[in-house]
């Protein structure tokens, strides 16, 4: 794997044929998967019973791909997690870890299993892939041995890893990626990547990254240097995502990050409603193709979408973006109404409430104006909106700088509840425009209709920054934002930070 090798789409589009079996589209699959937990409560077992375990989760991955290859689907991605669960402590953790050597080793272990040791979920995924001829993107653990030469050497010896495994339909290992943002309840049972690692590869349908979860919010890197540096066409994301309302819902945050970084993201998350996991899709520059959000049922959900192995090329890739070009003008002000603080996720926002049906309005917060223009189709007395911003450090589960203009329904009529997260509304919106005097170029937009529902196709943003509705959404709304994350204002990574 050349990571600085020039991306297959770019040298088949401008006429020097890389591979005559390039495709323009492809079928990709996404599997949300109701993982078979170990336990309630962290309990060490043998290795012997922690393959026994994983195969449980692996029996069901391998009927998902056969079904997703008869499909037609060229690749799969496989949730965080999905293969061992989550209730750990380190040690408890360790037998479900296995030795996953460099992609540079030339390695097909559905053929030669015994290479690397004790590697019988290496070998699962690897037939998988071969089995069924399609590339298969998972996610698992990794040992790495380590002694007092390493001053960052864990006190049990080894290292932990978070890590995503990628194999191509020959079964061949191709990609191996250590997660680099770790929530913080996962840093007592996996170990930082020691640096960030830009994972990714070429194949005849487009150029794809590989991160993990939190590596789309909480730090730059390798999220944005994959899309930006390395031209990768399509992320891939394996994710034991957290629903966040009212701002951070998985749907919601990973159709607005591809369209605010205008490429594909395949998001596979694990489905848990009673711990609000649930939440994935296969995602655009220009919305979601097919998504999934079940909080109902205890069951997965295979996903399966064509979409463009290049959207740099396609048509209708979106222009450019100039984030704060329409807001910055000053006869876009409005004078700013009563203002009240509430809460989004500990964060401090600076609101005002939409008391009538239609309206505009701008709230500023430090550095950061924010306008929006609206008219209700009829406006409920039950129901309140807040409109709202936020320019800070978030300090929870993470220090990360964000910018956030935000409409959002309040939980109750209390205005003391606007940001909370609320999943149903009665109030549609004929029209609305938002805006924000951006610092950053890294916004990502959204609107979440009720029942935690995308708005796909019924919103656009223009090149001067605006998001604009003109013709009235399909269905009540939760929350309009345009969701910027300001990465120059972060705090040192933590593996910066120790050092």
């Amino acid at each position: 794997m050349d990571r600085f090798q020039l991306p297959i789409c770019t040298v088949f589009f401008i006429g020097v044929a890389l591979t005559a079996s390039a495709l323009e589209k492809y079928t990709a699959a996404v599997y949300e998967h109701a993982v078979i937990l170990t336990g309630a409560t962290p309990k060490l077992v043998t290795r012997e019973e922690a393959v026994q375990q994983m195969n449980k989760n692996l029996d069901i991955f391998e009927e998902v791909t056969k079904t997703a290859a008869a499909l037609g689907s060229h690749i799969i991605v496989l949730p965080e997690d999905g293969i061992y669960g989550w209730v750990f402590k380190r040690e408890t953790l360790y037998p479900y870890l296995e030795d996953i050597p460099d992609p540079q080793v030339n390695w097909i272990p559905c053929i030669d299993p015994q290479r690397f040791g004790s590697t019988e979920v290496q070998e699962r995924l690897s037939c998988m892939a071969r089995n069924y001829s399609i590339y298969v993107v998972a996610n698992m653990g990794d040992k790495k041995s380590c002694n007092s030469t390493d001053p960052k050497c864990p006190k049990d010896g080894h290292y932990q890893y978070n890590t995503d495994v990628v194999y191509d339909p020959k079964g061949k290992f191709l990609a191996r990626y250590h997660k680099y943002n770790l929530f913080e309840w996962e840093t007592p049972y996996f170990d930082f990547a020691k640096e960030p690692q830009f994972v990714n590869f070429n194949t005849s349908f487009g150029r794809f990254g590989v991160i993990t979860c939190a590596d789309i919010l909480n730090f730059r890197e390798p999220a944005i240097s994959l899309v930006e540096v390395f031209k990768v066409d399509t992320i891939l994301f394996p994710t034991a995502w957290t629903n966040g309302l009212p701002l951070l819902s998985a749907v919601q945050f990973h159709s607005a990050w591809a369209m605010g970084m205008r490429v594909n993201l395949l998001s596979a998350n694990i489905h848990r409603p009673s711990l609000d996991l649930t939440g994935s899709g296969i995602f655009t520059p220009n919305g979601a193709k097919i998504y999934h959000f079940d909080m109902k049922t205890q069951k997965g959900r295979l996903l399966i979408a064509e979409i463009d192995a290049c959207p740099r090329h396609s048509s209708t890739y979106p222009p450019p973006i100039n984030w704060s070009l329409y807001a910055s003008d000053p006869k876009h002000f409005f004078p700013q109404a009563e203002v009240f603080t509430g809460t989004i996720y500990f964060d401090n926002f600076t609101f005002t409430e939409l008391s009538k049906e239609a309206g505009n309005h701008t709230v500023c917060q430090k550095g950061l104006c924010c306008h929006l223009s609206y008219k209700m189709a009829e406006k409920c007395n039950d129901e309140v909106y807040a409109f709202g911003v936020f320019d800070g450090l978030h300090v929870v589960e993470g220090e990360y700088y964000l910018q956030i203009c935000t409409l959002v329904k309040c939980n109750t009529t209390d205005l003391k509840s606007c940001g909370q997260g609320v999943d149903t509304a009665r109030t549609k919106f004929d029209n609305l425009s938002l805006s924000g005097t951006f610092n950053t170029s890294y916004v990502f937009p959204e609107i979440l209709l009720t029942g935690t529902q995308l708005a796909t196709g019924e919103f656009e943003v223009l090149k001067d920054g605006r998001l604009i509705s003109n013709h009235g959404l399909s269905k009540p709304v939760l929350s309009v934002a345009l969701f910027g994350r300001w990465f120059e204002k972060d705090p040192p990574h933590p593996q910066d930070a120790s050092s």
